[in-house]
């Protein structure tokens, strides 16, 4: 365990047990506000560049507009952290765990999710463009209008989560478990399903010739809507 005065050192220093906002080096910018109800510490439009932020645990706090470039989450534990509007670049999530946080309509390019935990997390409207995304485990919560197109989710571990209309266009789900998600007007076209399990999820939207789906495990009730959406008149 890192005691707290040489965690402080390594990242420069707290403000009020919090991290400090930086925009490069030449100063501080925008505010930190601190609300009085529920003490949530709010950050706007402040950049972060290469903090070490490895094993902390932040809870309670606000980021709205905000930009992180080369940041360590490695290991950090995030309980009700909500980002609004941020962009996460060249980010370390490794092995971090993510309870009743939220990352709405935020980018995330380049970073890395290697056994990164969501637990009841909103990630609506966010994106993930050449992420290192396994493997994953993603445990309720409402991913909707996500952008996963192309992104490799082998092995991936995603049960009981909402993803309406999320762009899982060419994504490669092989051997993934998805279990009990909601994928109704998802984008799938291209998508990999090789060996995944599929049972409980919202197929409505998923056209069987357009995908790969060699050894998919689906349930009874699910190879009634694959069996009209290949024209088959079941009864």
């Amino acid at each position: 365990m890192i005691s707290t005065v040489r965690r402080a050192a390594r990242s420069g220093g707290r403000l009020g047990g919090l991290p400090f906002p930086r925009d490069g080096g030449d100063g501080y910018r925008s505010h930190v506000t601190e609300s009085t109800q529920g003490r949530t510490s709010r950050y706007e439009g402040q950049t972060f560049r290469r903090d070490d932020w490895y094993g902390d645990e932040l809870t309670d706090r606000e980021y709205v507009d905000c930009e992180f470039f080369d940041v360590d989450l490695t290991e950090a534990t995030l309980e009700r952290v909500t980002f609004t509007n941020c962009a996460f670049g060249n980010v370390r999530f490794n092995a971090s765990r993510h309870d009743d946080s939220a990352f709405v309509r935020c980018t995330f390019t380049r970073c890395n999710f290697f056994e990164a935990e969501f637990t009841g997390c909103k990630l609506v409207g966010s994106t993930f463009t050449d992420s290192a995304l396994r493997p994953l485990t993603v445990l309720g919560g409402d991913w909707s209008f996500v952008g996963l197109s192309g992104a490799d989710l082998r092995g991936v571990t995603v049960q009981g989560v909402r993803m309406r209309e999320a762009d899982l266009t060419g994504a490669n789900c092989t051997d993934a478990i998805l279990t009990g998600v909601d994928l109704s007007g998802a984008q799938l076209r291209g998508a990999r399903f090789v060996r995944c399990d599929l049972r409980g999820s919202d197929l409505s939207t998923l056209d069987p010739t357009t995908v790969e789906r060699s050894g998919a495990i689906v349930d009874p009730a699910q190879t009634i809507v694959l069996a009209q959406a290949l024209g088959f008149q079941v009864g």
